[in-house]
């Protein structure tokens, strides 16, 4: 089964997974920021916003360090200030709450576990003690997360499942903390370093809309939910990819400012769909939480179902089965390929007026990637090369970079002419490629053919951030008009 989905994963993409925590990827993105002449100002609070004029924002902030306030003029404002988000606050947008799973403590530790990981590896533990007689309301069980390998950890414990999650503390002393993850490593010999704690809020919400006039608002702002599924920070780089390159177009000149409005529409949907996967994937584990007793308040009771475990009688055959079963269907917390790669855009920046319906939702819509070049779309990932081999290359690298693509085949030369004619009339850039038999990549395994969905003499035009704006079944009169007047639709000219 690991293998067959490795395969699912490998035939979506030509990325490889990075296990990257945010701890890692915040110095890193960082540097390339300023690098790229961006100025970062730390210990600085964004406080409000004034919209004096169109295509003017004042951005009121606070210098904590300096503890003096001051005023910044931009024609866009982004906020992506997190789950307490003041600029979300600042534009009142409506948000869809359903209740919380209550606070959860998170506690940074350094501890050299490497040990431990020898003929147990993972990045991701589950540890609970339900027999345990007396233990902090925070510390019933915890999810211990790798952050550096094997150094490096973060004891995430959520609150006893039969408190009210407004009343429960969740807050103890650094000595509790690290004598508390001491106990859960149960290790004397390993040293623990407390290096940070904090509590939040396990939500259930999304901004009902994404932006409002020129201020733009994305990732935890807007999308909250717990870390399962993993599919916080890459949402979060999702929702400036989609926007970024939109607001480049705009500001020069390549698109009118309409093609903005498309961020909240396309993103929107995507926001609200990974906010109730990453809650179900936590409700997920209560059946197998039942089971073992850890949503039992009784502590006697709790420590029989445990001894039921241990009987080797029908009983406990029946306990061992379910709770097998009860596991495996946690299995989408790390297998959810559909819902990670599935993003359906319907919005005036994709052409879909011509395509007919839409294909139909995959049944397992989570594990499922649905792979298909209908416009709104992510292009499908097939390996190409050249006619003298080469290292190969994947659709997905062709395509980006800052500009649109175009991809034909035998017979597709007029989309080319085409591609080069609209691209200096409108001075947008459209790269393109033709891939098949002799043409400028060969599709040696054929896996171009199964996925584009198009005839080899028909085209796939491909946004800046690698989703479908639109496809050609085949070769049409005027290829050059037909392009011309999809791509001043997409970008609203």
């Amino acid at each position: 089964m690991a293998n067959l989905l490795q395969g699912a994963y490998e035939d979506a993409s030509p990325c490889q997974h990075v296990d990257l925590p945010q701890t890692l990827l915040e110095p890193i993105m960082t540097k390339r920021a300023i690098n790229r002449g961006w100025t970062i100002r730390f210990n600085t609070k964004f406080v409000s916003l004034s919209r004096p004029e169109p295509d003017v924002i004042i951005s009121e902030v606070h210098d904590t360090v300096l503890n003096r306030t001051y005023r910044i003029q931009s024609r866009y404002l982004f906020g992506c200030d997190g789950a307490r988000s003041q600029v979300v606050r600042e534009l009142g947008l409506p948000l869809d709450k359903k209740p919380g799973q209550g606070v959860a403590l998170n506690v940074l530790v350094r501890a050299d576990m490497t040990h431990l990981m020898q003929n147990r590896t993972g990045n991701l533990h589950w540890v609970f003690r339900p027999d345990e007689e007396d233990c902090p309301p925070w510390g019933w069980a915890v999810v211990v997360r790798m952050v550096r390998a094997w150094t490096e950890w973060m004891f995430i414990f959520p609150p006893k499942p039969w408190l009210d999650p407004k009343a429960v503390e969740m807050t103890g002393t650094n000595e509790e903390y690290v004598a508390r993850v001491k106990t859960i490593i149960g290790d004397p010999s390993v040293n623990v370093e407390l290096l940070h704690a904090s509590k939040w809020w396990i939500n259930e919400i999304v901004a009902e809309q994404y932006s409002d006039g020129n201020v733009f608002c994305f990732g935890d702002a807007t999308h909250r939910h717990p870390p399962f599924n993993g599919l916080g920070s890459n949402t979060c780089i999702q929702d400036a990819f989609n926007l970024a390159w939109k607001v480049a177009y705009v500001m020069s000149g390549k698109a009118g400012p309409k093609l903005l409005d498309s961020f909240s529409v396309e993103r929107q949907p995507v926001g609200a769909d990974i906010v109730t996967r990453a809650n179900q994937g936590m409700r997920d584990h209560f059946p197998w939480q039942r089971l073992i007793g850890l949503l039992e308040t009784d502590i006697e009771k709790r420590r029989q179902i445990l001894a039921d475990f241990e009987d080797p009688g029908e009983k406990g055959r029946q306990l061992r089965r379910e709770f097998q079963e009860a596991i495996e269907n946690t299995e989408t917390e790390f297998h959810g390929l559909g819902i990670e790669m599935n993003q359906r855009y319907s919005s005036d920046a994709v052409y879909q007026q011509d395509q007919g319906p839409p294909p139909p939702v995959p049944e397992d819509k989570i594990r499922t990637h649905q792979v298909t070049t209908y416009p709104g779309r992510r292009l499908p990932h097939a390996w190409v090369n050249t006619r003298s081999p080469q290292q190969p290359l994947s659709t997905i690298d062709l395509a980006g970079h800052g500009r649109f693509c175009l991809f034909t085949g035998p017979g597709g030369e007029a989309w080319k002419r085409a591609a080069e004619a609209v691209s200096g009339k409108l001075g947008v850039e459209i790269a393109s490629y033709s891939i098949g038999w002799k043409q400028d990549y060969e599709d040696v395994y054929f896996d171009w053919a199964r996925r584009r969905q198009v005839e080899e003499d028909g085209c796939v035009l491909v946004r800046p951030d690698r989703f479908v704006a639109w496809r050609s079944n085949s070769m049409i009169a005027e290829p050059a008009e037909q392009l011309e007047k999809v791509l001043r639709s997409v970008l609203s000219l």
